[in-house]
């Protein structure tokens, strides 16, 4: 195989241009104080290192591959294979793994099971090594599959929930739902099938550096594109007092709160139109209104609803108003225009919850609606 490549000019130029876009992707991250993609986003920046770190151990991975471009001795190439591959244990899968867990920000979970998770195929790497045979690979290969099975039925399960941490906290979802996270997954598991089953030729080095640069340049679009969904300090404090007054409230005392909530959501949210404020989250709205979030939580667990269903509820009796006073003054108007007057910055985001709540989409509404 590798004979093969040493003679392939082209080959060689492709793999030199993903250790560079590996390379200036991970040094963007690091070192790049602005966003290029999306300038009024902030990213977060525990995920900004962690992606740098995966994408730094691509490059360490083809630099590291690059002399077998070369060198003639079997043996020398099989060491140099066998360290590579130990290496990708111990960098670029437990990295692909970590950057997927930090994407979702309801919590900080812990990155030790990670660890634990590469250990056999760490310690095999060792072993082959050391004896300088694949003899262990294809237990490697087996492993490898049931640890991917393992980690599609965890994030499936961790990604719904995160899914209802979102709708429970947030008015707008864009910019904020991770589900693209399994196209990552999914190049990752490609990844591996292309390798364990392909394992020979030209046509699998040129598709390897090619999924390599596709996942490069998804990875750089979804974290620059993800918002930052840690509270602010002042949230934080805000949270921390509250909760300690929390502990104060006799029962009897919390009932009557979350009996007055309804009130409280009418005075300050819904009459003076604060649903219309873009971002507008469960804990500013809490703090607004002069609660603890626990209980606005709870409040709309009661009523069968979630924060987000809330708001928009809200935005779209007003674009439902809007439309019809635009209507009866025979004014020009869009769509898009009533839309952004109701609260969305994403027009996109807008048609999928009206279709949601309406049942039909906007123009089949509007046209319903049209003065025969």
């Amino acid at each position: 195989m590798y004979d093969q490549i040493r003679e392939d000019t082209l080959f060689i130029i492709l793999y030199a241009a993903v250790t560079m876009l590996s390379l200036n992707a991970s040094c963007y991250l690091l070192f790049r104080r602005g966003n290029a993609f999306a300038p009024d986003i902030k990213t977060p920046a525990r995920l900004r290192r962690w992606t740098a770190a995966f994408f730094a151990s691509f490059a360490l991975n083809h630099l590291w591959y690059m002399p077998l471009f070369f060198l003639t001795s079997g043996e020398d190439i099989r060491l140099f294979d066998l360290i590579g591959g130990l290496l990708d244990s111990m960098t670029i899968i437990p990295l692909a793994i970590v950057v997927l867990v930090t994407m979702l920000q309801d919590r900080k979970r812990p990155l030790w099971p990670v660890a634990a998770m590469m250990a056999p195929i760490v310690a095999v790497g060792v072993f082959n090594v050391a004896t300088r045979s694949y003899a262990l690979i294809p237990i490697v290969y087996v492993y490898a599959l049931l640890m991917c099975i393992g980690l599609i039925i965890y994030m499936v399960r961790t990604l719904r929930e995160y899914g209802r941490w979102l709708r429970d906290n947030f008015a707008d979802l864009e910019h904020k739902e991770v589900w693209q996270s399994f196209v990552v997954l999914a190049i990752v598991l490609l990844v591996f099938v292309v390798y364990a089953l392909v394992s020979e030729g030209p046509v699998y080095q040129y598709i390897m550096q090619v999924i390599i640069a596709v996942l490069i340049c998804y990875l750089l679009w979804r974290v620059e594109t993800l918002s930052d969904l840690s509270l602010s300090v002042n949230d934080a404090e805000d949270l921390n007092v509250s909760d300690k007054r929390e502990r104060g409230i006799s029962p009897g005392e919390k009932f009557s709160l979350s009996q007055n909530i309804g009130l409280l959501l009418k005075q300050h949210c819904e009459e003076p139109r604060l649903y219309l404020q873009h971002d507008l989250n469960l804990f500013q709205l809490a703090k607004t209104i002069g609660t603890n979030r626990l209980y606005l939580s709870q409040y709309f667990s009661t009523q069968g609803i979630t924060y987000n269903a809330y708001i928009n509820d809200l935005r779209i009796n007003h674009f439902v108003s809007l439309y019809r006073e635009a209507v009866a003054a025979n004014r020009p108007f869009t769509a898009q225009q009533l839309a952004s007057e109701s609260g969305y910055r994403s027009y996109s985001t807008f048609r999928h919850v009206f279709k949601l709540r309406m049942g039909q989409n906007v123009r089949e509404w509007m046209g319903d609606l049209a003065p025969k």
